[in-house]
């Protein structure tokens, strides 16, 4: 007799579950169409040669069907490489940069100080600027008489005329000076938001046992903000290596292709040489990259849970 209230509620949980599933059927199918039809329509185009100037829809892209020859020849693609290595060298010196900067006025911020309201919002206006706009902003400032020369001359004593759009070196300089303005109040944000969820009672605890202000943030406050920095540093890495505006309204990828990433690249294959086959294979190599970039930061976010 005590086993059929229990049946009962089993029937009852089961019929909740059919019911709740028949419910969202309709939305999960909209999501999974969305999510699904455009990588099955991106590898679909990438294993052809198929162009808008073909005068043919992309359903018909069957008719210039190459196999996977995008791939060898996506792999033989020296300029592909040479943006990939540009966007690269972009990240690696503007993230490490942004999460320094962002960490330390994030630690600065954590105390309170006169007008700290004011210079909260201040620190955060560049991250509201468009990114378009912030370029412009930029490539006036970089102008060979522009404000960056005429204070440098300033300093310096000597005029300086320095045409940092025109060399390779410094057009890619200017470019992560751009964007490390940009994007720090970001960062700062995040690891602001950590910081300030560091438990109280162990930095009272530490300080009482002796521990100073780099024992304190050495062994609790970092430990604590794993898995925020992981997250940061992900949506970081992520947007970094999809750099586009900024730098294009800077440079235009110029001079020559000393700044062309990857993100300006594919807009070139597009938009002018419209081989969107070849760009739908580079687009997917991107993609794949990219999600292995975040499983590994979702693994290390998992570990940084478990062992805080």
């Amino acid at each position: 007799m005590a086993s059929q209230p229990s049946e009962s509620n089993d029937r009852q949980r089961d019929d909740a579950a059919r019911l709740g599933f028949r419910l969202t059927l309709p939305a999960q199918i909209l999501v999974l169409f969305i999510a699904v039809f455009p990588l099955v329509m991106q590898l679909y185009i990438s294993l052809t040669d198929w162009s808008p100037l073909d005068g043919t829809g992309w359903w018909m892209a069957w008719e210039s069907w190459n196999n996977f020859y995008n791939y060898p020849d996506l792999m033989a693609d020296n300029r592909f490489w040479s943006a990939l290595w540009r966007t690269f060298v972009v990240m690696i010196v503007c993230v490490p940069v942004q999460f320094l900067l962002g960490l330390g006025l994030a630690t600065l911020f954590a105390d309170n100080f006169p007008g700290k309201r004011i210079f909260y919002s201040i620190l955060l206006m560049p991250m509201m600027v468009v990114p378009a706009v912030a370029g412009y902003m930029f490539f006036m400032l970089f102008q060979s008489g522009g404000p960056v020369n005429d204070v440098l001359s300033t300093v310096l004593g000597t005029r300086v005329s320095v045409a940092w759009l025109s060399d390779p070196t410094l057009a890619l300089i200017a470019v992560m000076i751009a964007d490390i303005w940009q994007w720090t109040p970001l960062m700062f944000l995040i690891l602001l938001a950590g910081l300030v969820g560091v438990p109280e009672d162990q930095m009272k605890a530490a300080t009482l046992l002796g521990a100073n202000a780099w024992q304190r943030f050495v062994t609790i406050v970092l430990p604590k903000m794993k898995t925020i920095i992981i997250i940061a540093l992900a949506i970081r890495v992520i947007e970094n290596f999809k750099i586009f505006d900024t730098l294009y309204i800077m440079t235009g990828g110029g001079p020559g292709v000393a700044t062309e990433t990857i993100s300006v690249y594919i807009y070139k294959l597009t938009t002018q040489d419209l081989i969107w086959g070849y760009v739908a294979a580079i687009a997917l190599a991107i993609l794949v990259v990219l999600s292995i970039v975040t499983v590994f930061a979702m693994k290390r976010m998992a570990a940084a849970r478990a062992t805080a």
